[in-house]
């Protein structure tokens, strides 16, 4: 492969697809801390849709719902429920990356097209990637709006209380069983990425349920994209229940990072965000396991949180129930202490734990 001469910076915005824009933007507001930025809806001009932008430090969600009927976005929440639709990466060259990915074998989405207003000028473009998910390539450099062309300031007054959200950690893709390795080969010829991480079914496996998992990263490693499928079990894993009810490969979880989980925890426990829980035997052992750490062990158990170790230092997690009422899209909090892993350690209690919800829903 020749070498790449585009470059991503790293994840742009997520866009989800859902039934009532505005009232899935204000919960993510009032629960999970985004401030509301930027809209596009009738009062801009746009007669077939609105969006809502939502930011919180390094991140932002484009939440967005259609206007009419019998419209794509219509047709994706049909099929879907709400979920995301795109996984949008910032580049310096738009139009070269939609080219280059063609070449390389992508499907196009969107062919490359300059928007504008009083704020300068973007370029957008896109291209399919598994299931009906796909990647759009933002050039913004010569755009200083707050986000996009064509979106105005909001005017809207969600409440918010900013719960430490700093980043975009990882993106996590579930395939069918035996698509996992062609999707990680779509990732390494069209994008040129790299594989960062791997698991198999020996390393995360329940008595019912076990998954195979390898994590692409791009040039900079700046952007991470997990691609799990299950693996054959007893009863029906978490992955192959994602795709029962998504209908499709899709994406399952945003890791969200924060310098302080604890805190972040705290304030979105108390603002009505339900995080999976952890069984008390998961922190017996633990200080053998892991060593000494900064944190309070029981404040830790308390709130539900899952801690692993690499040879670079240790990581702290957690991870949302469902927040829709189809058991597909979810959110994980992830603080980063020197490790650069993906909760190896913690994936039987992750499993057990979700297995537990599972069998709540008739579903394992």
């Amino acid at each position: 492969m020749n070498e790449i001469s585009y470059t991503i910076d790293g994840f742009n915005h997520c866009e989800f697809y859902v039934g009532n824009a505005k009232q899935t933007a204000f919960y993510y507001c009032s629960t999970m801390g985004f401030k509301p930025i930027a809209y596009c809806g009738l009062e801009t001009g746009n007669r077939n849709k609105v969006s809502y932008v939502l930011n919180q430090n390094k991140i932002n969600l484009l939440i967005t719902s259609p206007l009419k009927n019998n419209t794509e976005i219509g047709a994706h929440i049909e099929r879907h429920g709400d979920g995301i639709k795109d996984v949008a990466f910032t580049v310096d060259d738009s139009e070269l990356a939609w080219k280059t990915s063609l070449n390389r074998g992508a499907k196009s989405a969107i062919e490359p097209k300059e928007i504008k207003d009083s704020n300068g000028v973007a370029v957008i473009s896109a291209i399919k990637t598994f299931g009906d998910t796909t990647h759009s390539f933002i050039e913004r450099k010569n755009y200083h709006g707050v986000f996009l062309p064509r979106y105005h300031n909001n005017e809207n007054k969600f409440t918010y209380d900013e719960t430490g959200l700093i980043h975009i950690d990882h993106i996590v893709g579930n395939q069918e069983e035996g698509d996992m390795k062609n999707v990680c080969e779509y990732y390494e010829n069209v994008f040129g990425w790299h594989r960062f991480w791997t698991v198999d079914d020996k390393d995360i496996t329940t008595k019912y349920s076990s998954l195979r998992s390898i994590v692409m990263a791009n040039n900079n490693e700046k952007v991470k994209i997990p691609i799990n499928e299950p693996a054959e079990g007893l009863k029906k894993s978490q992955i192959q229940e994602f795709i029962d009810f998504y209908g499709t490969a899709g994406i399952q979880h945003l890791a969200f990072s924060t310098k302080d989980i604890i805190k972040t925890v705290k304030k979105m426990r108390k603002n009505g965000v339900e995080f999976l829980p952890t069984p008390s035997s998961y922190y017996d052992e633990l200080r053998k396991r892991i060593g000494d750490i900064d944190e309070d062990i029981e404040e830790l158990k308390r709130l539900g949180i899952l801690i692993d170790l690499d040879e670079n230092g240790y990581m702290l997690q957690i991870f949302t129930k469902p927040l829709q009422d189809r058991p597909t899209l979810f959110f994980e909090i992830i603080q980063r202490k020197g490790s650069n892993s993906f909760g190896k350690g913690n994936f039987k209690a992750l499993f057990e734990s979700i297995e537990r919800e599972q069998q709540k829903r008739g579903n394992l």
